[in-house]
């Protein structure tokens, strides 16, 4: 199961405190003070894996903090600084602060780790607090506190070909005959209930494609699966519509979908869009060709193709237009 959204608390370590102390040694009656400073708290990091496309390790465990630096000692040591806590995200991970809800990072394709908290700085040790007057200092600082925080991951999946439709138009069909994919399918409506992610090949072009499971009128709404899973196509390049050439009105079964793409969010409206007759095989040539020139007269500034995911009759120009599109 994909778990898109979680909110986590993590705390970067403390500084360590500064050190008191006064130095005693031979043939030094007076000594004076060599106490040291304290450690540096770790920092809390993020980074992308790409092996990763769900944020389930932390739906379980909701607290993440960074080591503490270690107190200074006697003799002017510095006390070690604490460990970093890294924490991996699949691509495409937004980290929100959700007191603020404050975006603070949009994890990608980064090659270098996020900084999201600081740790905190070591205090100082007496050392610092000599002066003429006062030779056998003995105030210090305490460590400073790491930045602690509650925050919101969403992960929008990171894709170049979102395929959108009614139920049952034949989204998981397609993607399994594409890709090594392997959705549920069967012929009951919200077989996928979650994201779905495979990766396609043309000749030397591969591409991301992905299923998105529950749009129906009112999905922009709450209704069915809801919007949930609508901010999963925010990133593709191109959606691929499916429409059962079945459909008594595929102008109407059109415009339900794009009525909640345009709700949602009117930037996803505007990308780049073919729509895809599916399920061929069940009709005659003449019954296909006969829709086609039907569904071409409802939609015309749109490009258009038939394929049987099942035979596998016109999947070879549905990848082909697909790669042409994305490599603009």
């Amino acid at each position: 199961m994909i778990i898109d959204e979680v909110i986590i608390q993590v705390e970067a370590g403390s500084g360590g405190d500064g050190h008191v102390s006064l130095r005693r040694e031979k043939y030094v009656p007076k000594g004076g003070p060599d106490g040291g400073d304290g450690g540096k708290g770790g920092n809390i990091y993020f980074k992308p894996n790409p092996s990763l496309n769900t944020l389930t390790n932390y739906a379980a465990k909701k607290y993440y903090k960074a080591q503490d630096g270690a107190p200074g000692g006697k003799a002017l040591k510095t006390g070690k600084n604490g460990e970093d806590q890294i924490l991996e995200v699949p691509p495409g991970t937004i980290i929100t602060n959700s007191a603020s809800d404050q975006k603070i990072a949009d994890i990608i394709n980064e090659t270098n780790n996020v900084l999201v908290a600081k740790g905190g700085r070591g205090g100082w040790g007496n050392y610092h607090f000599r002066s003429a007057t006062n030779q056998t200092p003995r105030e210090f600082n305490p460590g400073q506190p790491g930045k602690k925080m509650d925050l919101r991951l969403e992960l929008k999946l990171i894709a170049d070909v979102g395929l959108i439709g009614l139920p049952n138009a034949g989204k998981s069909t397609l993607l399994s005959r594409i890709s090594k994919a392997r959705p549920k399918v069967a012929d009951y409506p919200f077989t996928t209930i979650e994201p779905v992610l495979g990766v396609a090949s043309y000749h030397s072009q591969t591409f991301v494609a992905a299923d998105i499971p529950g749009l129906i009128e009112g999905a922009s709404r709450g209704r069915g699966l809801g919007h949930k899973f609508l901010k999963h196509i925010e990133r593709t390049k191109i959606l691929a519509h499916l429409i059962d050439i079945n459909e008594p009105d595929i102008l109407a079964s059109y415009q339900v979908i794009r009525g909640e793409l345009k709700e949602y969010s009117p930037s996803l409206a505007q990308k780049p869009e073919i729509i895809v007759l599916s399920k061929m095989d069940t009709l005659s040539n003449t019954d296909r060709q006969s829709e086609l020139s039907r569904a071409k007269k409802s939609l015309p500034k749109l490009p258009i193709l038939m394929l049987s995911a099942v035979s596998g009759e016109g999947i070879d120009g549905f990848l082909k237009i697909i790669c042409n599109t994305i490599t603009k």
